[in-house]
């Protein structure tokens, strides 16, 4: 495996969780920021040159879908595509964990969002011991070789931690379970996962020593106010992407 120019790995105790902004800015903010991305999306469709990959992980109830229907809210349809990433399906079981990824990046041109991703393998599986020690353990340098092999082509991954606190997770989970228009947001899973909060989060700052490099750095944002972790990534992908353009 090559070696992966690491950076000071961030660490959720250092997260705000409770940075907050005005709905209202936050909206003008937004519709802003929309349009920019919206130019830089036709300036890729253009020069075909180079693709986008946005990756979200977090804590359960943290924000990623809103998030993600703001970062895609203005986009033109043709040149994205949301993948959500839950178990894998027999078929892609007998392949390498990353094929099923790797069939989902992008052409040039085009942007991909993973609604959770191959950090699955170091999170979810390593916790729940649907993998062995020594798999999770080897994936570290296998992700930091597979991202970097798409940076190296213009590639930019972009990776976002979003966090809540556990306080304000309880509550969305139980906003969850009245509201009919939420309520399939909420399963037995994430009340599991709750369970082991503490199991998580260890993985997570294992993750981020591991994985936060110069090529691929992890983003850590506060969700508590969703507006807030929304500004946050839309103002992040579009400085990734004008740093990939200026770096032709």
């Amino acid at each position: 495996m090559g070696k992966s120019s690491k950076t000071e790995a961030p660490s959720i105790n250092a997260i705000d969780v409770d940075a907050s902004i005005s709905k209202k800015k936050a909206k003008e903010r937004i519709a802003e920021l929309q349009l920019e991305l919206l130019k830089l999306q036709t300036q890729l469709r253009d020069d075909q040159d180079h693709a986008v990959v946005v990756v979200f992980q977090g804590v359960d109830a943290a924000g990623k879908g809103g998030a993600i229907r703001r970062l895609t809210g203005r986009l033109d349809p043709r040149g994205y595509d949301v993948f959500p990433i839950g178990p894998p399906e027999p078929f892609e079981q007998r392949q390498h964990y990353l094929w099923r990824f790797q069939t989902r990046m992008p052409s040039r041109g085009e942007i991909a969002i993973f609604d959770r991703s191959w950090y699955g393998r170091v999170l979810v599986e390593r916790i729940e011991g649907y993998c062995t020690e020594d798999e999770w353990r080897r994936a570290y340098d296998q992700i930091n070789d597979f991202e970097r092999a798409y940076v190296a082509e213009r590639t930019p991954v972009i990776k976002f931690w979003l966090h809540v606190s556990k306080d304000e997770q309880l509550n969305r989970f139980r906003e969850r379970e009245k509201d009919p228009f939420k309520k399939y947001k909420i399963t037995e899973d994430d009340w599991r996962n709750r369970e082991k909060w503490d199991q998580y989060i260890e993985a997570a700052d294992e993750m981020f020593a591991r994985t936060h490099t110069e090529h691929a750095p992890w983003h850590l944002i506060g969700g508590n106010d969703k507006w807030h972790a929304r500004v946050r990534v839309l103002e992040t992908v579009i400085k990734a992407m004008n740093q990939t353009r200026g770096g032709a």
